[in-house]
C-alpha cells in the first residue's frame, strides 16, 4: 500500500489502527443503500428478467430499461464491478436468464447548469491520469447550486483540470462525494468516466476509509466509543437533520470515535463512518449532549454548561469562536483502491490553520490538564 502524506501537526503523530468493523448493511444486489454527502449522486437500478425472455446480454438487457445511458457508460459499469446479477458482479457479455435479478450503480446526471473555470487556487494533494485529491478549505461550496454559482470547488477544478468527465454540460464534473461548505478536508475526484464509475462503486461499497478530526464541546466520558442512531431530515428545517431515537423513521447510522485529546471544557476526536449519512457526524455528537465546536446549525456555536473552564469563560468563548470562524471538523485521511491498478492508496491532510489555533489557544488555558 503506498501512503501519500501532507505534513504532520500536533493533535498527534500516527493515530492507531481501528479495529475492523461490519460493513453497512447490502441489498440483494451487494451494494449499500445509501451514502453520507454524496447519497444524491449515484443511481441505484433494479431489474428482474421476465419469465419469457430469451438469454440477453447484460448490457443489451440494461440498455433497454436504461432511457438515456449509452451502452458505452453500461459497459463502464459492467468493467468497474458495479453490475451484479443475482448479487454476484458480472461482464458486459454476460447473459441474462429468465428470473434473474440485474442490479447497476450509475452516477446520477445533474441538472444542466453552464459551469464557468475560475482560478480558486486550489491546493491538489495528488494527480494522474485517473483521479484528483484536493485538500478543500473551510467556506468553499463543493459544486454549484442554488445561491452558490461560482467560486465552487467545481469552477475551480475546470480551471486546472479541462479533461473531468462530461465538464462542458454536468454541475458536477468527476465528482464521487462531497463534503459541507465549512467542512475542511480531502475530496477525490475523478478524471475519466472509467475512473468516475469505478470509484462511485468504492463509495457506495464503502471500500473506502475516511477519517475526520472534530473538536466537540464537553469532556466525552469514554475513551472511545460508538454512537448508533437513525438519521433524518429536520421536521422543522429541511435544510438540517435530526436523530430518531426510537428509529421509526430516518436512516440507521453509526459513527465510531477515539479522543486524542482532552480539555475538560473540549475534546479533539477522530470518527470514522460506519455508514454515511449527511452532517452525520455533526448530528450524531449533538444527540449525545456534545456538538461540535462553533456549529451553528447544532448548537455548538453558543457557550455550553461544561464541568471544566477557565476563568472570564464566557469572553474566552467569544474570543475562540473568532479564531475558528466554523464547526471545527476536519476529513484528514481519504484510503481507497486505485481505479486502474487496485493498488491502496492513502492520503492525509494536516488540521488546517484555524484548528491548529484553536488547540493552541485551548492549551494555554487553565483548564487544560493533560492526562
Amino acid at each position: 500500500m503506498i501512503e501519500k502524506n501532507g505534513p504532520a501537526d500536533s493533535v498527534s503523530g500516527e493515530f492507531p489502527e481501528w479495529d475492523a468493523q461490519p460493513e453497512a448493511p447490502m441489498d440483494a444486489a451487494g451494494a449499500t443503500v445509501d451514502l453520507e454527502e454524496e447519497e444524491e449522486l449515484f443511481e441505484h437500478f433494479r431489474f428482474t428478467a421476465e419469465s419469457g425472455q430469451r438469454p440477453l446480454r447484460v448490457d443489451k438487457f440494461l440498455f433497454n430499461f436504461l432511457n438515456g445511458i449509452s451502452r458505452n457508460k453500461i459497459q463502464q459499469a459492467a468493467e468497474a464491478g458495479a453490475i451484479r446479477v443475482d448479487g454476484k458482479p458480472v461482464k458486459s457479455n454476460h447473459r441474462v436468464l429468465p428470473g434473474q435479478i440485474v442490479a447497476v450503480v450509475l452516477t446520477r446526471p445533474p441538472r444542466e447548469i453552464e459551469l464557468l473555470p475560475e482560478d480558486l487556487n486550489l491546493e491538489v494533494v495528488y494527480h494522474d491520469a485517473d483521479f484528483v485529491v484536493v485538500n478543500k478549505a473551510a467556506g468553499m461550496v463543493v459544486h454549484p447550486a442554488y445561491g452558490h454559482y461560482s467560486g465552487t470547488l467545481v469552477n475551480g477544478l475546470m480551471y486546472l483540470f479541462q479533461e473531468l468527465p462530461h465538464a462542458s454540460d454536468r454541475e458536477r464534473p468527476g465528482l464521487v462525494h462531497r463534503i459541507d461548505k465549512n467542512t475542511s478536508g480531502l475530496l477525490v475526484v475523478a478524471v475519466n468516466d472509467y475512473a468516475m464509475t469505478h470509484l462511485a462503486k468504492q463509495f457506495f461499497d464503502r471500500s473506502t476509509d475516511r477519517r475526520y478530526t472534530a473538536i466537540v464541546w464537553g469532556d466525552l466520558a469514554q475513551d472511545e466509543g460508538t454512537i448508533t442512531a437513525h438519521i433524518d431530515r429536520s421536521l422543522r428545517d429541511r435544510k438540517i437533520r435530526q436523530v430518531v431515537q426510537d428509529g421509526s423513521r430516518g436512516k440507521h447510522a453509526v459513527t465510531h470515535y477515539k479522543v486524542l485529546e482532552r480539555f475538560g471544557f473540549a475534546t479533539v476526536v477522530e470518527c470514522k463512518l460506519e455508514t454515511g449519512r449527511t452532517h452525520q457526524i455533526r448530528v450524531h455528537f449533538q444527540s449525545i449532549g456534545h456538538p461540535l465546536f462553533n456549529d451553528t446549525e447544532y448548537g455548538g456555536a453558543e457557550q455550553r454548561a461544561v464541568p471544566y473552564s477557565p476563568p472570564n469563560f464566557k469572553a474566552f468563548v467569544q474570543n475562540a469562536f473568532g479564531v475558528c470562524p466554523r464547526h471545527a471538523l476536519h476529513a484528514r485521511t481519504l484510503a481507497l483502491d486505485h481505479p486502474k491498478t487496485g493498488e491502496r492508496l492513502q492520503f492525509s491532510s494536516p488540521l488546517p490553520e484555524d484548528m491548529q489555533a484553536l488547540l493552541e489557544k485551548f492549551r494555554k488555558t487553565q483548564a487544560y490538564s493533560p492526562s
